[in-house]
């Protein structure tokens, strides 16, 4: 039996057709080669095109069936996964109203904070678990506030991988975990949150219907599966945020867990059992994929937006042609340190643990007769740790503790150095599984479908390939003047 997962990122979208006796891939595709563009009309904007991402999806599902490795009649089930936070809007003819405002547009910041001070610190916080910051709710608002022409005409508000499921189903819903990463739920009513809707004065018309995480979403439209060549009705079983679906796949469902991942933006995520929040809303707590009303498990999440973006830009602005490859082995080449080069990673929108501040990438010290692409591209690696850094010390202000981290060999886990750095600037050891986004969407769907009995027995076969111990290289006095620099630009 053929489970189908779909991983829809900011860069591209990425498929995997999974054997469910295995829970190893058949086959995998990603769409575009290229990286997606991001729409940025004024500073701090960031938009993408749902129809764009839809494109992109039947593409991905395209180039997976024509490996020829399966045959597509035989998936049970498909599972999704989203990049969080972004608003969708649909009319009644389910067409996309406008381009969605995606996780690290920064134009709601204003709008989050008032709702903050209005609503109260201290409500929000315990209802919401979160302020309303920047996320989609205060995007919503924003919308309303500029576009009224648009508000009107909206139907429904969704989050990315509703507007997939919808392409894919025809139908709308929503989730407990989607609504809490949209900052809509209401954690001690298990609903939608009155406090959110009335100050702002939303339609509740627009929130899709609640269902469980692990259900089915809808149907495969029979117009859709002779497209996409699949058999019609079959059923999306899960849908999660990109967070929550990469510490699924890494098996983190249980208090005490820890997941991580260095991707566009870098996160580390930790599984809760109980309803706790950070005073000034630095990290952010959401409802966690295995969560209900009766098992609270939330997902305290930590988010840098500029990790991959960051290492991105790098690469095509100064990497003259370098592979992500070689732009590791030439990062090795120079001293820890960097001789005194410091790099703030933070150039990618307003920073949540910095109290959505716009801080800015920076490089400070640079010296021109001593400094070469060896030790940027070493600074840009270490300043990616040392940001990560500066978060974990918040969790554990929060009484998270990690004793392991898990995570994926990917993306900047594909680099040594960094590894290293990461594990020797946190303490903390990790574990390196071979993980992958759209592996864990089809995973998700087994779950959502009934295809395996319980989580345990869909992970059954996953070990880590790879334990990074902390070595001793002494970090603390170069992440001291790295402190050192943040604090001034905070300043």
């Amino acid at each position: 039996m053929l489970l189908l997962g779909i991983d829809l990122g900011t860069s591209s979208v990425k498929v995997s057709v999974v054997d469910a006796s295995t829970q190893k891939a058949v086959a995998s595709a990603q769409y575009p080669d290229e990286e997606s563009p991001i729409i940025a009309l004024h500073p701090g904007w960031a938009e993408q095109s749902p129809d764009m991402w839809w494109e992109q999806v039947q593409h991905a599902i395209e180039l997976c069936n024509s490996k020829g490795l399966y045959n597509p009649h035989n998936i049970a089930a498909i599972g999704i996964a989203y990049q969080m936070h972004g608003l969708v809007l649909v009319d009644k003819d389910q067409k996309a109203l406008r381009n969605s405002i995606i996780w690290c547009d920064s134009r709601a910041v204003e709008i989050g904070e008032k709702a903050f001070d209005a609503i109260g610190h201290e409500k929000c916080l315990s209802h919401l678990l979160n302020s309303p910051g920047n996320f989609t709710a205060s995007k919503l608002a924003w919308v309303k506030e500029n576009e009224p022409a648009i508000y009107s005409q909206i139907d429904k508000m969704m989050l990315p991988g509703d507007f997939i499921a919808m392409k894919l189903t025809g139908e709308i819903n929503a989730s407990a975990s989607g609504l809490s990463e949209g900052i809509f739920f209401d954690f001690l009513n298990d609903s939608i949150s009155d406090d959110i809707v009335n100050y702002f004065g939303f339609d509740r018309s627009f929130f899709p219907e609640i269902q469980p995480l692990f259900s089915s979403h809808g149907q495969l439209l029979p117009s859709i599966a002779q497209k996409l060549k699949l058999k019609p009705g079959i059923p999306v079983t899960y849908k999660s945020g990109d967070q929550p679906n990469n510490a699924l796949s890494l098996n983190v469902l249980n208090p005490g867990e820890i997941a991580a991942t260095a991707g566009t933006s870098g996160v580390i995520y930790g599984v809760g059992e109980e309803l706790t929040y950070d005073n000034e809303s630095r990290i952010n707590t959401f409802a966690h994929v295995n969560y209900s009303s009766a098992q609270k498990r939330t997902g305290v999440l930590l988010c840098i937006n500029g990790v991959g973006s960051m290492y991105r830009w790098l690469k095509q602005t100064f990497g003259g042609g370098e592979s992500y490859l070689q732009m590791n082995n030439r990062a090795a080449e120079a001293p820890v340190g960097s001789e005194g080069l410091t790099v703030l990673p933070f150039g990618n929108g307003a920073e949540r643990m910095l109290n959505n501040k716009i801080v800015g990438a920076h490089f400070q010290n640079i010296d021109l007769n001593k400094h070469t692409q060896a030790h940027v591209a070493r600074a840009v690696q270490e300043g990616i740790a040392f940001a990560f850094r500066y978060g974990l010390d918040i969790m554990r202000e929060n009484g998270i503790n990690p004793g392991v981290i898990r995570a994926g060999k990917n993306n900047l886990f594909l680099s040594d150095l960094f590894t290293e750095t990461f594990v020797n600037i946190t303490g903390v050891p990790v574990e390196l599984y071979k993980n992958d986004g759209s592996v864990g969407a089809a995973i998700g769907a087994g779950i959502g479908a009934g295809i395996f009995s319980s989580p345990q027995q869909a992970f059954e076969y996953m070990h880590p390939i790879q334990m990074v111990e902390p070595s001793g290289e002494k970090l603390e006095p170069f992440y001291g003047e790295w402190k050192k620099t943040l604090k001034k630009h905070l300043e």
